[in-house]
């Protein structure tokens, strides 16, 4: 009984001192759309919260930042610098051929591995960039975000300092993505 009591009051305080951490950090901008979007079911050719395809739910998380993508993948993929796959950073697209033809598939590198897109069986998500299903059909990468925007979307700003600090990346599912 004193031990179970020990570990309620340890969880507590641990609760306590990780709800105080994040009250301190403000949320990038480019997260706080993107977590406000998981779980939304997958609809082909869909643009909207009542689902999305891939390059609809890309559209829309840049759209609520300001800027304007074009509405396909492969369209998508036209735009902003191509990046080596070594330089990826917060905010970059990134392309898949999951066809077998072409550029088919796209989403929003989160960094650490992860990335956020909309998957035609579980819906908007974050999955693991470096499963053996993406590297085996990834194409290649487009860097759409100025070093402004960048700065301004995909970082967060420390309440008691004002200073830019790295993103915190999101937590992954558990089951791989498959399309």
């Amino acid at each position: 009984m004193i031990l179970v009591r020990r570990a309620a009051v340890l969880l507590l305080g641990l609760t306590l001192f990780f709800a105080s951490i994040g009250s301190v950090l403000a949320d990038a901008p480019l997260n706080e759309t993107i977590d406000d979007l998981l779980g939304i079911k997958y609809k082909y050719g869909g643009t909207t919260e009542k689902g999305f395809d891939c390059s609809g739910f890309t559209g829309y998380v840049f759209a609520e930042l300001g800027l304007k993508l074009p509405r396909t993948s492969r369209d998508q993929a036209k735009v902003g610098t191509k990046i080596d796959k070594k330089d990826l950073r917060k905010g970059d697209l990134v392309f898949f051929n999951t066809n077998g033809k072409s550029i088919s598939h796209v989403g929003i590198y989160l960094g650490d591995g992860k990335m956020a897109h909309s998957s035609s069986k579980y819906g908007t998500k974050i999955a693991n960039f470096n499963d053996k299903y993406y590297v085996n059909r990834y194409v290649t990468a487009r860097r759409v975000l100025s070093e402004d925007q960048f700065t301004k979307f995909a970082t967060e700003i420390d309440k008691t300092s004002e200073a830019a600090i790295e993103t915190i990346t999101h937590i992954e599912e558990a089951e791989s993505d498959v399309e």
